[in-house]
Order: C-alpha cells, then structure tokens, then sequence
C-alpha cells in the first residue's frame, strides 16, 4: 500500500508519455530502496525533487557544428539548430533551476537529495589557478565517453557545455549556468567544456561513494551503455 501511495503521488500530474514513465519509475525504485531503510518521503519533498517540467525548462541547447576550433567556443550551426527542452528529455537529461546563493539552506536541494538519494556532496572549482592538473585534467573532460552511474553537477558560478550525443549520433551542446542543476543518466556519451570565461564552481553529487571513471567510446558491449540504449533507445522509437 505504501508503494502504491507513492507512485500514485509521483504520477498524480497527469498523463505521462513514455519517456516520463521511465524516469518515473526509476524514483519509484528509489523509493522503494530507500523505504527499507525506514526513510519517508513527504508529498512536498516529492513535488520540491520533481525536475523542471518540458514547458518551464530554461536550459538553452542546439545541434553542434562540424568545427574543430576552440571547444570553448558556442560552436552552433548557420543558421542556428536550437534543440528543444522534451528532446533533452527523451534522451535521459534531467535538469532543475535552483538558488544557487542559498545551496546551503535550500529545501528544494535537500528534497532533491533525499528523495534521489545523493547522499555525496562536493564542491570544486575549475579553473587554471584552482584545479591541480587544469590541462590534463580539461583534456580528459572532453574526451567522449560514458559513466555508469548519473552524472548530477549543480553550477554554484560560472558557465559550461555539457555536450552528449542523441541517438543519431549527433553532438548537442546544453550551456548550464548559475543555477542551473542537469543530470545526465547513466551510460549516455557525453563531455564537458568551460566556455571561454574558463571558471566555473559546481557542486558535485553522487549516490554513495562516489566513482568518477570515464568510460571512453567506444563502449558498444559497456553493460552501462546497452541499459542506456535498452531504455531511451525505446523511448525515443515509441515518442517517434
């Protein structure tokens, strides 16, 4: 009865489209882990963790080009292909708006972390004078690759790309800005750039113990990967 509270909770906004229903099943799950561990979630803490609906979100990405200038650079087509908000959404990418000058005493941040269980936290700053290793460590940012678990960053200053590949296999870049708060799912191909203002100040957030391997491409056999694609590979045909 409680599981069935809960989802009836989660699905209470309506008809869901089968991208939603998949990531809504996966809050389920979590729910159900985290009950066993005697943890209650409220309705409010339901509805503050709930990511930006389609319609109100305000990340700005678009289809890359073909250049191999500067990755710092916007590197948008002409004319421009914007990318829309429910096809970010249809490949796994979640995002939130947050308040970014009050991370410390945030309900809606504490919602988030209890009910999707990110129970590790840290904050770093990337940036030639505040990162050890700022060459290398960049370089290996954009390299291609994938994780297998999400990838949760929260922009406390600052701007960045998070650029990942759709199932056509065609680069899209998200610009993330104070505030903004984007989870990437588990085994989709992605990197990461600083604009040209190179700095940048995240929080950095992760189910337990935190594991930070990068998995380049190809990962085609990558167990990660292959869930990925069984997931939203089938969402994206059955959205289509």
């Amino acid at each position: 009865p409680e599981a069935q509270a809960a989802a009836a909770t989660v699905t209470a906004a309506g008809t869901l489209d089968t991208t939603n229903q998949l990531l809504r099943s996966t809050l389920l799950r979590s729910y159900s882990r985290d009950r066993q561990l005697n943890m209650a979630f409220t309705p409010e803490e339901l509805a503050l963790a709930e990511p930006q609906p389609v319609a109100e979100s305000t990340l700005e990405a678009w289809y890359m080009d073909n250049s191999t200038e500067d990755q710092r650079l916007p590197h948008r087509c002409e004319p421009n292909e914007p990318c829309s908000s429910a096809t970010l959404r249809e490949l796994g990418v979640l995002s939130w708006r947050l308040d970014a000058d009050s991370w410390e005493t945030d309900p809606k941040l504490a919602a988030i972390r209890k009910v999707r269980n990110y129970s590790y936290m840290e904050i770093i700053e990337i940036a030639k004078d505040k990162l050890p290793g700022y060459e290398a460590k960049i370089k290996s940012f954009y390299e291609e690759h994938i994780h297998t678990d999400e990838e949760i960053r929260y922009i406390l200053v600052g701007t960045g790309y998070f650029d990942v590949r759709d199932l056509q296999d065609r680069w899209i870049r998200i610009r993330c800005t104070k505030g903004d708060m984007i989870v990437l799912p588990e085994g989709i191909y992605h990197r990461f750039t600083l604009d040209e203002k190179d700095y940048i100040k995240a929080m950095r957030l992760f189910v337990g113990e935190p594991v930070w391997t990068p998995f380049n491409r190809p990962q085609d056999e990558n167990a990660s990967r292959l869930k990925y694609l069984q997931g939203f590979g089938k969402a994206a045909v059955a959205a289509a």
